[in-house]
């Protein structure tokens, strides 16, 4: 049977996540416009810097319960790194959607919102209410997969 154009799509970031180098949750992240593929990204740390893999996950050891104090973390989130992606290569994501495994957490929602995405597409839950607050507000179409 053929897949959707979202359980294609959903198909993908569930394969882009096992990139991840996140000991505590690995995401993907993937840009779409008019059904082609512009930027892909998940979780881990920047480009020349060692992952959480490798050296352990300072959130693990401070104790630093799921969705909050996002600063205290080595890794770019997935959402964040597809949006990076796409401007490193000078590819505009103005009106695309976004396919990622989890709901975006509030950081990520500020980017998608100024990045001019008009849709996301998650399948996992995130503890991050302001996240859906502020994307609702700004008239990005969020769809739970």
């Amino acid at each position: 049977m053929r897949p959707t154009w979202d359980e294609y799509f959903m198909d993908i970031v569930n394969l882009i996540k096992t990139r991840s180098t996140c000991i505590r949750r690995q995401v993907g992240a993937l840009i779409v416009k008019d059904k082609r593929i512009l930027a892909t990204g998940y979780n881990g740390a920047p480009v020349g810097c060692k992952h959480c893999a490798e050296i352990g996950c300072m959130r693990e050891q401070m104790q630093i319960p799921s969705g909050e104090r996002h600063e205290l973390c080595r890794a770019i989130h997935a959402e964040q790194n597809a949006i990076v992606q796409a401007a490193y290569s000078g590819t505009s994501v103005k009106d695309g959607t976004m396919y990622v495994t989890h709901q975006p957490c509030v950081l990520c929602a500020k980017m998608i919102i100024n990045s001019g995405i008009k849709k996301v597409v998650f399948s996992g839950e995130y503890p991050d209410k302001l996240s859906s607050e502020l994307l609702k507000e700004a008239g990005v179409r969020v769809v739970k997969f």
